[in-house]
């Protein structure tokens, strides 16, 4: 008998975008994450199936074995810390950028230049540590889970460091971009133990994930 191979995925934009990929595999999630209640959904294939966790969760259950791999965003890993990850793939889905953002009326250039201490507000407290760091800027960081543009329109923080995609929310804020921090797109990770014990499925998994990327 196969072993069954478990796929971590989280709801929304890389959900989505995985789909193709899985398809390339011949794989095809038979149920739909929207309309169904279970967080284990099977797929077309008896021997793979697909849990849905919070993307902060999918490197976690895939280091731990809850999963044998897992999609994730290059945000999300880096906070992480990706440690007894293998990360063999680039997936390219699921594309954004991480920048600094401030109040339109607030002059950053100005203020790193006097090298004035910046109050920067982010979910990404590590990618924000080493980006100032590196540039000998110094900041106080102040940790959120959402909606970042308020920080600096409330007076909690002068900028934030958040993922952009049209830059659409930034624009409706009166916030603009002022330095971007690197590209994000989204890995695929997979267990240690996982890829000794399930050698035969799992390389196969990540030779077809590879084919469709390229």
């Amino acid at each position: 008998m196969n072993p069954v191979i478990t796929i971590a995925l989280s709801k929304g934009r890389i959900f989505d975008e995985t789909l193709p990929l899985l398809a390339a595999a011949g794989i095809e999630v038979t149920e739909d994450p929207d309309k169904s209640r279970k967080l284990i959904l099977p797929t077309s294939r008896g021997d793979t199936r697909v849990v849905l966790v919070r993307a902060t969760d999918v490197p976690t259950y895939v280091e731990h074995g809850g999963a044998d791999l897992g999609v994730v965003g290059l945000d999300t890993l880096i906070e992480h810390g990706g440690a007894g990850l293998y990360q063999p793939l680039d997936l390219k889905i699921a594309r954004c950028r991480m920048s600094v953002a401030v109040r339109a009326d607030f002059d950053y250039a100005a203020a790193v230049k006097q090298g004035s201490r910046i109050r920067v507000a982010t979910k990404y407290t590590e990618i924000a540590r080493q980006h100032f760091a590196d540039k000998g800027v110094h900041v106080d960081l102040i940790k959120l889970y959402g909606s970042m543009e308020l920080a600096p329109l409330t007076g909690l923080a002068d900028a934030i460091v958040d993922l952009v995609s049209t830059g659409s929310t930034l624009k409706a804020n009166q916030l603009v971009e002022v330095e971007h921090i690197m590209d994000i797109s989204s890995r695929l990770v997979v267990n240690q133990a996982a890829l000794k014990l399930k050698r035969g499925p799992v390389r196969r998994l990540i030779d077809a994930f590879a084919k469709a990327v390229t």
